[in-house]
């Protein structure tokens, strides 16, 4: 009986540290402890660097697959120990076993690249990027939260521009997760904090004139047909329309015109925009490109957010309310233009995070796509973090080759890309 008694003790520990983990995973990256915990990131990564960083990786790494041995794995297993993806415990040797396979995947975790198990360009790069410059990328994250003031209210949304994802909360819990597009270097999206208040079925698309000039125009001087073909139509005053013919492409450089892009699988919004008042003219939207989220460089639009899922996510804004996602769905097949008010504004916050620490304590990174975390980019630093002591090993062996834990996310499923 009492065996039983504590069997039953042990599968009732289980399940809830189980149902912790879970919550765990389910915290946003941005909420109102992401300050506090990257500072963490930030101590442990000063005692990385004071410990002499990591070592750089050969790029024939690249060529390694699971089951191979050699030089190079192990001082692939050596640069994922210094990081913490990989156990100091796990049994020496050459060989690219699955703890290794696990371990890069960890890592690819942390840096939001496709969890493949195997090194390619993309997170060889990453695993070559000096603890300096992670360093960096904390501090200038850390700066950017600092009062920034925004409401983390019962329901918000966040747009992480450098991961490129969407987060949905409620009540401290992710309910949703999407991969977006956002904008490309030259024309990135902004920092931005408003609310969203409409979901719009089958919108039009005003093409804004920064994008008329430099898009537009050039289309047509190469193709006269292009407007037709994109279901694009030119409208004058008083919204009457004019013949593409009778403008001179050739040297026009002021639209006296606005380009309006009809309903339909063609618009560059998709199918469905989110309505999110703001003075940079931005919002999330759908997408006919839908290609574009299998890679995992997702910066190219001009500065809107392309969301995967985004019926998912306005279902969920529209949560006690009659748009039921099937509903959200029948309305778009009638083909025609519909606003949908939310019955109650929800907060959302465009952010630029490169560097943060999540709820389960595991150093997230991404890369700083437009160069903001430079000292250009930001603020003189006013962080004075704890900067601990190197204490030598007791082995007496050199103190760069100490291990410094940072705990790893378990692995996940996300979208492959080849380069990984």
């Amino acid at each position: 009986m009492q065996c039983v008694r504590l069997r039953r003790s042990l599968v009732a520990a289980v399940s809830l540290l189980a149902m912790a983990s879970a919550a765990l995973a389910r915290e946003p990256g941005y909420g109102p402890k992401t300050y506090d915990r990257t500072l963490e990131a930030l101590i442990a990564h000063e005692d990385i660097a004071m410990r002499g960083g990591w070592p750089k990786v050969q790029g024939g790494v690249t060529a390694l697959k699971p089951g191979a041995e050699g030089a190079l794995v192990a001082e692939l297993k050596h640069r994922l120990m210094m990081s913490g993806d990989l156990s100091p415990e796990t049994l020496p040797g050459e060989v690219y076993d699955e703890a290794v396979v696990a371990a890069v995947k960890r890592f690819q975790a942390r840096h939001g690249l496709s969890e493949l198990g195997t090194v390619g360009r993309l997170t060889l790069k990453a695993l070559n990027v000096p603890v300096e410059i992670r360093l960096n990328q904390l501090t200038a994250t850390l700066e950017r939260l600092k009062g920034n003031g925004f409401n983390f209210a019962e329901r918000y949304v966040v747009v992480n521009i450098p991961g490129a994802s969407v987060e949905a909360v409620e009540n401290g819990l992710v309910q949703k997760r999407h991969l977006a597009v956002v904008g490309r270097p030259d024309r990135p999206s902004p920092v931005l904090q408003t609310s969203i208040t409409a979901v719009n079925l089958n919108p039009y698309w005003t093409v804004p004139t920064s994008i008329v000039k430099a898009d537009i125009i050039p289309k047509m001087r190469k193709d006269p047909g292009f407007l037709a073909k994109s279901g694009m139509r030119l409208l004058g005053a008083e919204n009457r329309e004019i013949d593409p013919a009778s403008v001179n492409w050739t040297t026009i450089t002021s639209p006296y015109f606005t380009v309006r892009q009809d309903p339909g699988p063609l618009n560059a919004l998709g199918r469905m925009r989110i309505d999110m008042p703001n003075a940079e003219a931005v919002f999330m939207h759908d997408t006919p490109s839908k290609s574009f989220f299998r890679s995992d460089i997702r910066f190219n639009s001009s500065g809107c957010a392309r969301v995967e899922g985004v019926r998912d996510l306005a279902a969920w804004l529209l949560e006690g309310t009659e748009w039921t996602l099937p509903a959200l769905e029948a309305g778009i097949e009638t083909g025609e233009r519909k606003d949908i008010r939310l019955k109650k504004p929800v907060p959302v916050a465009w952010v630029y995070m490169t560097g943060w620490q999540d709820a389960q304590g595991l150093a997230q990174f991404r890369d700083d796509i437009y160069g903001l975390d430079t000292p250009q980019g930001i603020v003189t630093s006013t962080i004075q973090p704890r900067k601990p002591r190197a204490k030598p090993p007791v082995d007496g062996g050199s103190v760069r080759d100490t291990v410094i834990p940072i705990p790893v996310p378990r692995p996940s499923s996300l979208t492959t890309a080849s380069a990984q």
